[in-house]
This record gives C-alpha cells, structure tokens and sequence, in this order.
C-alpha cells in the first residue's frame, strides 16, 4: 500500500488554484552523469534512492522545454520538432507530471522539448528533459517554488533530474522522510577547471530495455545487489574527498570502480542485463590499455552502451587523438 502518492505530496506545496500563460522561451537543464550511481529505489511511487549520488554536468548538452496553452481537445507533447502520439510511452509520462500541477483544471497545454542529446540511450537524457520540465512548470503555473521543491519534484518525473537543475558537481542526498521531501539535490561550491568529459558514442539507439525497469530486475533478482548501497556510501565519501582535493586518480578510480559495480548487479539479474555493446567492451580495454601505458584517463557508464571518459586538459591532445570521434565536454568552462 503507497504511504504517498505524487499528487498527495506535490498538493501541499501548490496554491488552491493555477494561473497557466503561455511561455515565450525555452527552459533549459544540463544532462549529468553520475561519479556516483543511482540505482535502486526504497520508493518506487516517489522515486526515492536506496543511496545517496553525486554527479557532474553536461554544461551546453542537455534539453529544452516550454509550456503553451493549447486550444485543441487533448494535450500535445512535441519531441524534437515531432509531435508524439498520445499513447507514446514519452507523451504519457510528460502529461502525467503536468497532471499533477494542473489542479484538475480543464485547459489543454502543448509541451514542446528538444534534445540535443540521443534520447533514452544512456546518457541521460530523461534527467534533463524532466528537470527542463519541471522549470517549464513552475514558470507556466507561475508557482515560484525554490530549487529545492523543484529539484524534490523533478525527481518523481526521473530520479537523476533532481541533480539536472544545477551545473557542476552536484550531490542528490537519498533522504530519511517517508514523503520524500528531503531527497532533493544541491551542487557542490568545488570547481574543477580542467576537468573534461569525453562521450564515446557507441549507439544512439533506444536501449531495450529502459532504467526503471533495468533498476527494477535487478533489486529484485540480483543478490550482488545486497553489497550496493555499502559500496555507493563508501565511493561517495572517496568523490568528496577527490573533489576537495582536486585528486583526479582518486575521482577517476572511484567513478570506474563505481560504474563497474553498479552493471556487475546488473549482470547478476535475472533474466541478465547487459547494457554493454561490443564496441563498449572494446572501448574499455583500450582504456585499460591506454592507462597502463602511462596515460591518465578513466571512464564511467550509466545504464546504456556508451562509455564517458573523465581526464584533465593537459591529456586531452592525445587522448582526442586515440579517440577522434569522442566529444569533448568542459564541465567548468565555456563551451
């Protein structure tokens, strides 16, 4: 039986009524990946963590949205210039996180978003399409809510949207309530100018199957899943103390070693889940390969087949060298 329901806690904090307008310009919100995974839930209704996470912007990749009154019969949801069926499984989730701010009110909206990101392919694209929402909202509905309420509400669209309402490094604390109002997200004060982000894209397809579900599997049938949240706590401390110290072998280890734990539960799922490509696979042990060469670089992947490479600016020639596709991010720096 749901101690809470979404609409339950969101009601507290909205007005009697809503006063929708049409917005003129697009929210945005980065993507992130994560140093420190999220993957498992004490709340599948609020999507709240089983351990707390730490991520870091995407800087410029990300999604933007925008809210307008419409003065058709039913909702329109617009992906990428596409207008989406009613029933498409995207159109219904956005409908549904707008249901819970509408109030009952009878007006129709037209949700327009766009990604310039691959969607639903592992790099996190549901966290910035869910956070932009979220900011479209608050500023359709004129609600003002502060960054916590709405890093607290993003999270029940997508769990990883609550930390892609800031930039930087940001820490999205699992939280005790049962009403989930402290499992909210907020960025850390440490810069890290020479940090970059590489993305190695070994498919932008639709993965088959999706986090939540994958996240699912594998709480419930993995019983290497039973060592996960003692290993997130402990990686979680470790990316604090690299972060303040600016500690990249001690990052970069961590964030791999992290990754890895986080598939192996996968993998130890039944039926199993493996996310990873072949060309992943290669990818990784070139890494490796790269690493024991005297090259300092580490990787990390969410739920998908693409790998995201984590070095400093002074290897980035010759790392962008072995890798000439990889897309270089500057998570501190103008893009």
């Amino acid at each position: 039986m749901l101690k809470f329901t979404k609409q339950q806690v969101v009601a507290e904090y909205l007005p009697d009524t809503v006063s929708p307008q049409s917005m003129k310009t697009f929210s945005f919100a980065p993507s992130n990946i994560a140093l420190c995974k999220y993957w498992g839930k004490r709340d599948a209704e609020l999507n709240l963590p089983i351990n707390s996470s730490l991520s870091v912007s995407l800087a410029h990749l990300g999604s933007k949205t925008r809210i307008l009154l419409s003065d058709t019969e039913q909702d329109q949801v617009v992906l990428n210039d596409e207008l989406l069926a009613a029933d498409n499984s995207f159109a219904v989730k956005v409908i549904a996180f707008i249901d819970m701010f509408r109030r009952g009110a009878d007006h129709k909206v037209r949700v327009e978003t766009e990604n310039n990101i691959p969607t639903a392919a592992g790099l996190a694209s549901s966290a910035s399409g869910f956070a932009a929402l979220m900011q479209a909202v608050n500023e359709f509905y004129r609600l003002e809510l502060d960054l916590s309420l709405q890093s607290a509400f993003a999270r029940m669209g997508s769990g990883s949207a609550s930390r892609s309402l800031f930039t930087g490094f940001v820490e999205w604390q699992m939280g005790q309530r049962e009403d989930g109002m402290d499992s909210i997200a907020a960025p850390l004060a440490a810069q890290w100018p020479e940090l970059r982000i590489g993305l190695i894209k070994v498919s932008t397809a639709q993965k088959p199957v999706d986090s939540r579900s994958g996240m699912n599997r594998t709480v419930a049938t993995a019983h290497l899943y039973q060592s996960w949240p003692m290993q997130a706590a402990a990686d979680l401390s470790q990316l604090h103390t690299a972060i303040e110290t600016q500690d990249f072998k001690l990052l970069g280890q961590t964030a791999e070693q992290n990754a890895l734990s986080m598939h192996a539960t996968m993998i130890a799922s039944w039926p199993p889940l493996l996310y990873w490509q072949a060309d992943s696979v290669t990818a990784m042990h070139k890494i490796w390969q790269l690493r024991a060469e005297g090259l300092s670089l580490y990787f990390t992947m969410d739920a998908g087949p693409n790998l995201k490479v984590l070095f400093n600016t002074a290897d980035e020639a010759e790392i962008c060298k072995q890798f000439p596709d990889m897309q270089v991010i500057t998570p501190f720096g103008n893009q």
